[in-house]
């Protein structure tokens, strides 16, 4: 039987209510720009620190990052967090994906802003252990204990401020954003009167 063949895997976790055009800047960015092979969108159910009432169901979050990523085999999308017990926790997850694809090495994306609370996530310094963090830069973003770990890679990614709550915000206004969202999101969304009111 043939070894599958090993990869650098960047997890960008994220509700992706909806996926936009600041998420895959982001994860082109981190493709094309460092040594990861590929970003897995890893949609999440429902993160225990958000609010639930304004996300929507976690298979139309899921069919619309595949409508968004469906062109460039780099991306992949990654529904592993809807079978794992809630409320999901990275630290779960990554050992879940190790399990399953033992043969890759993953990494996770995060924002700078969200470094600085990273010392909160449940077993931080086990994931620091085995797995490498690829910072994005942001505004918000304030210094961290952090900054200096070895594990720790600050990117030069460009800093791209949209955010799901302002698109869905801007289509309860009837603002039309289409700019902001994939071409096939886009349509998606109106057809299916996502985030009217």
């Amino acid at each position: 039987m043939a070894k599958k063949t090993s990869k650098k895997i960047g997890l960008f976790f994220g509700s992706f209510n909806p996926i936009h055009i600041g998420h895959l800047a982001i994860a082109n960015y981190f493709v094309e720009f460092t040594d990861l092979q590929e970003v897995w969108l890893v949609i999440s159910p429902h993160n225990p620190l958000k609010e639930k009432a304004s996300l929507l169901a976690q298979h139309h979050r899921l069919y619309m990052v595949n409508l968004a990523i469906e062109d460039f085999p780099k991306f992949k999308s990654c529904d592993i967090e809807f079978h794992l017990p809630q409320p999901s926790y990275t630290i779960h997850t990554l050992a879940h994906l190790k399990e399953k694809y033992p043969q890759h090495q993953f990494c996770l994306i995060i924002g700078q802003d969200n470094l600085s609370s990273f010392h909160k996530w449940k077993n931080y310094e086990v994931i620091l252990e085995n797995h490498y963090l690829y910072i994005y830069p942001r505004l918000s973003a304030t210094v961290s204990e952090l900054d200096e770990h070895p594990k720790v890679i600050f990117t030069a990614a460009p800093q791209i401020e949209i955010s799901s709550s302002f698109i869905r915000k801007s289509i309860k206004e009837k603002k039309d954003i289409r700019f902001f969202v994939h071409p096939k999101v886009w349509q998606h969304i109106d057809e299916m009167n996502f985030y009217k009111r």
